[in-house]
């Protein structure tokens, strides 16, 4: 039964089932791991944790010839060093465009990178979230198994055979989904342990486990409910930036104002046996103050540290909106600068293992 199919054909798609689908393997992606681990003090742990400092990494859109791998070369090149980690975001439509995971630009950045896949329970309208319209399919249906077979064990084979360790984050910001009508708090919790046993079941036991929130406090009896478990969770993250006239508001939040809120919170309410990922942050641009988003990003390898359990930090590299009091990314300017002579810390050279 190919739900997710048809759905695609009313919007104007035609997914089919996935290539990798097929038992014969055509089509999975090559085993990647391969070299020895780092050892040592700061060796990552299992769960690619870096006890030593903290992984820098980001989310940058794909370039306008359609490379993912060309818009994270480029970033790269303008901030001087290589990611540790670099964020990518898919639907479930099983579509070679944005729903399958772990496409041949992911699996070439990901040798010598580590990944992270927030995959999406939705299917996308427009080509890689364009405009943000979609059409959920339901934590329910996902919870009873409805689109295993079809969608979600295709996608666990390609996984599996990729073989190196990835992040995994299913439906991040989660607490906004409520709302947006993909079910109640419990039926995501129900999706997502299904998902994680349906992993463990087929054998893909390759994938770190993050669950994703906004950290934004008022969301507090949402995210509390949504937590699935310590036994399902190897790490938690927040999405949490400093917005500051992008949202009408003349508070200028610095690193720690902006991200020290949710930390806690999520730590006092929700757990405090997993370290913590900030998976979406940046800053807005001061029109009036340019240099006050260089300090931002500069002030970082001090301020992380009183924040001893993030060890991972993703930049958003991508604009709110079109307004520029809205533009997050740091690909020149002031901002370019401070986030250049932040990544350069050495709280944020860690050993990435290659497998």
């Amino acid at each position: 039964m190919l739900v997710v199919a048809a759905l695609l054909t009313g919007l104007g798609f035609w997914a089919g089932r996935p290539d990798d689908a097929d038992p014969s393997g055509r089509g999975l992606p090559g085993d990647a791991a391969s070299g020895p681990l780092p050892t040592g003090p700061c060796a990552p742990t299992d769960t690619l944790v870096p006890p030593c400092g903290a992984w820098w990494g980001a989310y940058v859109p794909y370039a306008a010839n359609g490379s993912l791998k060309d818009a994270v070369l480029g970033f790269e090149k303008r901030i001087g060093r290589r990611l540790d980690l670099v964020y990518n975001y898919h639907d479930m439509s099983g579509t070679e465009l944005d729903g399958q995971l772990l496409t041949p630009d992911e699996q070439e950045l990901g040798r010598d990178r580590l990944l992270m896949l927030a995959w999406e329970s939705t299917v996308w309208t427009e080509p890689h979230h364009e405009n943000w319209t979609e059409t959920q399919l339901g934590w329910g249906n996902i919870a009873s198994g409805k689109y295993d077979e079809e969608i979600v064990d295709p996608q666990i084979r390609r996984l599996k055979a990729y073989g190196k360790r990835v992040f995994l984050s299913f439906d991040q910001e989660t607490d906004a989904r409520v709302e947006e009508g993909a079910g109640t708090p419990a039926e995501f919790v129900a999706a997502y342990r299904h998902l994680h046993d349906r992993f463990r079941e087929l054998g893909a036991d390759n994938v770190v486990w993050v669950w994703t929130v906004s950290g934004h406090l008022g969301s507090g009896k949402e995210m509390k409910a949504l937590y699935p478990g310590d036994e399902y969770v190897d790490w938690i993250a927040m999405d949490q930036y400093n917005y500051y006239g992008c949202h009408g508001t003349t508070d200028w939040k610095d690193f720690l104002r902006s991200q020290r809120p949710g930390y806690a919170w999520l730590r006092a309410n929700v757990t405090d046996a997993r370290p913590m990922m900030l998976a979406e942050f940046a800053t807005a641009p001061d029109a009036d103050d340019p240099g006050r988003q260089r300090d931002w990003y500069t002030g970082i390898p001090g301020a992380v540290k009183e924040l001893p359990e993030v060890r991972a930090l993703v930049h958003w590299n991508r604009p709110a909106s079109e307004r520029p009091e809205c533009d997050l990314t740091v690909n020149d300017g002031p901002g370019l600068e401070g986030y250049r002579e932040a990544g350069r810390d050495g709280y944020f050279q860690q050993p990435v293992p290659p497998r």
